[in-house]
């Protein structure tokens, strides 16, 4: 009898030390899934909303914007988040959405009919629907791009925020490519 006791006392002891490991397995796991996501999400993509109407239409202001981090060799019609002091930002960094026109190697000029160029020849892009102007005052063309920099206009070239503003872009300054954009207004 006292040996059957015994016997039941170690199964219980078992199975409770198995219900352990159980759950030390799952916490583990848990603990291994969140520090997956919070790497990729804080490291590797971010998830932001745009800051302004400056890309409309095709990005408005609050809409959704998936952007991978560790991309900084971005190409021409590249879609880019960056962080930016600008004259007006009282010395802070404030965000901006902008799509590359050039980058390190081109020299940019805007014309004094509204033309955009690069390198000399005239971009044709197929989605802009109106001129771009020079902000007098600010940007001094032709600009040639050194290592390292790009020039971003935005879609919305009457009036956006872009490097006719504040100049070019360095490479540290560019937060992300916008991958995907999650539309929230105007459904």
């Amino acid at each position: 009898m006292q040996q059957e006791r015994t016997l039941e006392q170690i199964q219980k002891i078992n199975t409770a030390e198995h219900s352990v490991r159980q759950y030390q397995a799952f916490i583990i796991r848990i603990a291994a899934l969140l520090l997956i996501l919070w790497a990729l999400f804080f490291q590797v993509i971010g998830l932001t909303h745009a800051p302004n109407a400056d890309m409309y239409p095709r990005v408005d202001a609050g809409d959704l914007l998936l952007f991978y981090r560790l991309d900084r060799d971005v190409r021409s019609q590249d879609v880019v988040l960056l962080e930016k002091v600008t004259p007006d930002s009282a010395g802070e960094k404030d965000l901006y959405c902008a799509r590359v026109v050039a980058s390190a190697g081109d020299t940019v000029d805007i014309s004094d009919d509204g033309r955009l160029l690069v390198n000399g020849s005239q971009m044709i892009e197929s989605n802009i629907f109106s001129s771009t102007w020079r902000y007098e005052g600010f940007q001094e063309y032709p600009v040639t791009l050194g290592e390292g920099e790009c020039f971003v206009l935005a879609d919305r070239r009457e009036g956006g925020t872009d490097s006719r503003y504040f100049g070019p872009v360095s490479k540290d300054e560019i937060a992300g490519t916008v991958i995907t954009v999650i539309r929230r207004t105007n459904l």
